[in-house]
């Protein structure tokens, strides 16, 4: 296969990008809600600003991980990330290396994308999709 062949994979490739993307994603969620896999930064409260963000992480990122409600969930993940960089990075520094939001700042771009492209041919979206 020559790289110009690459693009036949894009579908599948997608899929890998949303499926790692999610995996990653839902970690930050554990981490807040359930302490794992590393020790939370305070204890959870489910109606605070990071509680309501460690769901929408644990549970946004799973759905993102099957592939499933994944334009509308992408797209609530997106703005909660620009969220997140604003409120708490871009406050520090205009640059996201100086401010720490590098991660943010591409998961919002990322679930940007996802929003824009689906879920990909390994997704529960296109296996749904098939059989309407």
């Amino acid at each position: 296969m020559t790289l110009s062949g690459l693009g036949g994979r894009a579908p599948q490739v997608l899929s890998l990008l949303r499926i790692v993307a999610g995996l990653m994603f839902m970690q930050h969620g554990a981490q807040k809600i359930l302490s794992f896999p590393a020790p939370a930064h305070g204890p959870f409260d489910l109606m605070s600003q990071m509680g309501i963000g460690g769901v929408l992480e644990l549970v946004g990122g799973g759905l993102l991980v099957l592939g499933l409600f994944t334009r509308p969930v992408a797209f609530i993940l997106s703005g909660m990330m620009a969220v997140a960089y604003f409120q708490f990075h871009a406050p520090a520094s205009l640059y996201p290396l100086v401010n720490e939001g590098e991660l943010a700042a591409l998961y919002c771009w990322v679930f940007l994308y996802l929003a824009f492209a689906g879920g990909g041919a390994w997704s529960l979206d296109s296996l749904l999709n098939k059989k309407a």
